[in-house]
């Protein structure tokens, strides 16, 4: 494996700068003298990607602003809301996404905090996106900054294997995007995603078949997917803190004691994972919330969010021509309780107002003196937009009020989102969204 343990210079490398093949021993490439050489004696027979963007939010934002390029940088909501993401200067402090946005100022009181662009990212994603799909359609995006690949059987098409065809589209971000990526590349997609984290930013990691039990090892247990802190307790109370120990256990041992995740760890533990890179992998749904700086009990100041929120939950559907029959109210009180209520609809829908109003009738119930601190709003049981919004004969005004918001749309499409405000969102929400 590249990246940790196991260089075989004897076989010979890749220039990670400029694709070149060198011969083996070589210290720098011979080509343009980079010290960046990947090599590994399975390097040539591998198809199996994971593509993740390296502190993707941060990294727009210093491709965007250079000034802030050797400054720690945050991007989240106010001190009430959390850390989306951190640059790497950030993290060397101890700032990591999720974290509290009170205790990230805390570990690193010089950072820069950056509202988040959903709208920029998500363009900038589906930049690195299209390029992915010029390599090969098997691309099975994770989430905005992430992707599976599998380039098996396009050596013909590229000339060259699909680890020097990852070099080159590696560069190719870099240099038209403006973005760093890591890259794992393996035999199947738990690897390769497990290799992509083991060298950011700017890493390239090979897990071959040969050393899978043997890199797998000396890991802890919570680098299998969906153990996370209150599971890995309870394993380290069971005497299971590496990946080793789950390798030296009978699979039936850990089925009988943790079920079906049992079964999985003990799979996943030896490197055994058949699932296929799916294209036709989709989101499950498409959501937007906010944490304020205070909380609040206001039914009208809820609502006024709520319908902000709603907005930008529409403009998303509508820019993917997708729509959703499943609304989700989700509200996090002062004491940090999450509480949730959903409602399907007959037919699916990506108008704002159809979710503002579905929303607004779960919202009131829970208006009951009650203190939040978070209010978000989410569409689910997603379907194409052609679906979306039909005739309803219960409702004689729908169609006027579709129309309505489709002229706001166009409206907004062509002088911006702030051209066109309802009464609702005057009253403007404290932090921001995500």
């Amino acid at each position: 494996m590249t990246g940790m343990t196991g260089w075989h210079a004897e076989d010979g490398s890749l220039c990670r700068d400029c694709a070149t093949v060198n011969a083996p021993g070589r210290g720098r490439c011979h080509a343009c003298g980079s010290p960046r050489l990947l090599s590994h004696p399975e390097l040539q027979t591998l198809s199996i990607a994971h593509v993740d963007c390296d502190a993707f939010y941060a990294s727009i934002e210093k491709r965007d602003d250079p000034s802030l390029r050797d400054r720690p940088v945050i991007i989240g909501g106010g001190r009430r809301g959390v850390v989306s993401t951190a640059c790497y200067i950030a993290r060397i402090s101890g700032v990591h996404s999720a974290m509290p946005m009170f205790k990230a100022l805390a570990a690193c009181p010089d950072a820069v905090v950056i509202k988040p662009d959903m709208a920029k990212y998500s363009a900038v994603g589906r930049q690195v996106r299209d390029i992915m799909m010029s390599l090969t359609p098997m691309v099975e995006p994770i989430s905005i900054d992430e992707a599976f690949m599998d380039l098996g059987g396009t050596e013909r098409l590229h000339g060259s294997s699909p680890a020097t065809t990852l070099i080159r589209f590696a560069n190719q971000v870099e240099a038209d995007v403006g973005i760093t990526i890591s890259v794992g590349l393996s035999h199947n997609k738990f690897l390769a995603k497990l290799a992509s984290d083991f060298n950011k930013p700017r890493g390239f990691s090979v897990i071959g078949r040969a050393e899978t039990l043997d890199v797998l090892a000396v890991l802890p247990v919570g680098k299998i997917w969906g153990i996370g802190k209150a599971f890995r307790k309870k394993l380290a109370q069971d005497g299971i803190r590496m990946i080793a120990d789950l390798q030296n256990a009978e699979e039936t041992t850990l089925a009988k004691r943790y079920g079906a995740m049992g079964l999985r760890m003990a799979r996943l533990s030896r490197g055994q994972d058949d699932r296929r890179v799916n294209p036709e992998s989709e989101r499950k749904s498409v959501s937007s919330e906010t944490t304020f700086n205070r909380d609040h009990t206001d039914l009208r100041f809820l609502t006024a969010t709520l319908r902000k929120l709603s907005e930008k939950v529409s403009a998303r559907l509508k820019a993917a021509d997708i729509s959703g029959r499943s609304i989700t109210l989700k509200l996090k009180t002062a004491d940090f309780k999450i509480v949730t209520r959903s409602r399907q609809l007959p037919d699916p829908t990506c108008l704002a107002d159809t979710i503002f109003k579905t929303g607004r009738d779960l919202l009131e119930p829970e208006c009951d003196g009650r203190a939040f601190r978070l209010i978000g709003i989410g569409v689910a049981d997603l379907h194409d937009r052609a679906l979306a919004d039909p005739a309803n004969l219960l409702d004689p005004d729908q169609e006027r009020r579709s129309k309505a918001e489709h002229a706001v749309d166009a409206l907004r499409d062509k002088f911006g989102r702030d051209a066109v405000n309802l009464g609702l969102v005057f009253e403007k929400p404290e932090a921001g969204d995500s």
